[in-house]
């Protein structure tokens, strides 16, 4: 007999969606990611997951490509419940083709035939029943690109609500307003890759930045906590100008978004550049805080960066959590119900579950 390939096994595992508008001759235009794909019947998106089938999409539902209990730190989070732990689940597939991406293996499994990938049927009550079992405070859409997965996020959330969960989202940000609004009743916390400040090199990554900006300001307008992570590459998104602007734009939708600049290794397709010393993390850290960033933390180099690990309540310098990589070594800040010990300063973020 012969064996399904990948494509054919997750094809069986599909639920019809809800992001998307019916169109003439069985076609449709998905919204789930600002590609906004038009799709012909009997084909998929660029992500290649979501699938018209008579004129009707179908996406990804019931099952995982990964699951798993991280700290929140790891997400990262530094102003989501600190210390606490993320069921964190993912499924296939992604929206751009990043040369760099850490989670290659399940983003690029149906672009890349080196990308051995496998699925674990499981429904939605299970990944919250697993998050209770190991104490997560969190449940997390990650590891592939969760936007491209919105409706079993969502199905996924909606249980995680019913038990007192925090939901969050790892995502590249490439967002329509209409995903934003479609998830906004059950998502608390989104994580944006901001990967650079250079239009051209956002296109060949698979995307535009100023679609990326502007889901960055649709969180913030919706009340979706937000914090920023941009992966410090060497000679590719670490200009002067280029920093210097990436900042300004932050600072410009808020001053109170956490910015993680981390550092880059060599992995995946993109070889040609060095890997990030903590010297280019710091200098990025000192462009972040001239911007008029008030949480900016140096990452992936855990002991080598000094107080960037560490949160600080911007009005009188206290320390507030202390981290060393993914660890919570020390946090003033829960018990206070967000509020800085020293001065009373209210500190942004989302540090107790309501």
């Amino acid at each position: 007999m012969r064996q399904k390939t990948l494509f054919e096994i997750l094809g069986e595992n599909t639920k019809k969606g809800e992001l998307f508008e019916r169109l003439p001759e069985r076609r449709v235009r998905c919204y789930a990611c600002a590609h906004r794909c038009l799709i012909a019947d009997g084909k998929a998106g660029i992500c290649l997951m979501r699938l018209n089938q008579g004129g009707e999409l179908y996406v990804p539902h019931g099952y995982v490509a990964g699951l798993h209990d991280d700290p929140i730190e790891k997400k990262p989070f530094y102003h989501v419940l600190s210390g606490a732990y993320a069921m964190s689940f993912g499924m296939l597939g992604c929206d751009f083709h990043c040369g760099y991406c850490q989670n290659w293996i399940t983003s690029q499994a149906l672009r890349d035939s080196s990308a051995v990938s496998s699925i674990m049927k499981i429904k939605a009550e299970e990944i919250v029943k697993l998050a209770l079992e190991r104490n997560c405070r969190v449940v997390t859409s990650t590891y592939n690109e969760p936007l491209i997965t919105t409706e079993w996020a969502v199905e996924v959330f909606k249980e995680a609500k019913k038990r007192g969960l925090v939901t969050s989202y790892v995502s590249n940000g490439y967002a329509t307003p209409e995903v934003l609004d479609y998830l906004r009743p059950w998502l608390d916390a989104y994580k944006v890759d901001l990967k650079g400040f250079d239009d051209n090199h956002y296109r060949e990554l698979g995307g535009s930045l100023d679609v990326v900006c502007q889901t960055i300001r649709g969180l913030h307008e919706r009340h979706i906590w937000v914090e920023i992570v941009t992966l410090l590459v060497p000679g590719f998104n670490d200009s002067q100008d280029e920093l210097k602007s990436l900042t300004e734009f932050v600072a410009s939708v808020s001053p109170d978004i956490p910015w993680h600049v981390t550092a880059f290794h060599q992995d995946y397709d993109m070889t040609e550049y060095r890997d990030t010393s903590p010297e280019d993390l710091l200098r990025a850290v000192d462009i972040g805080k001239k911007a008029g960033l008030r949480y900016v933390y140096a990452g992936n180099l855990p002991g080598t960066v000094g107080e960037w690990e560490s949160t600080y309540c911007h009005h009188c310098g206290d320390i507030l959590v202390k981290r060393s990589g993914f660890r919570v070594l020390q946090n003033q800040i829960a018990s206070r119900e967000g509020k800085c010990i020293k001065c009373g300063t209210r500190i942004p973020g989302f540090w107790i579950k309501n």
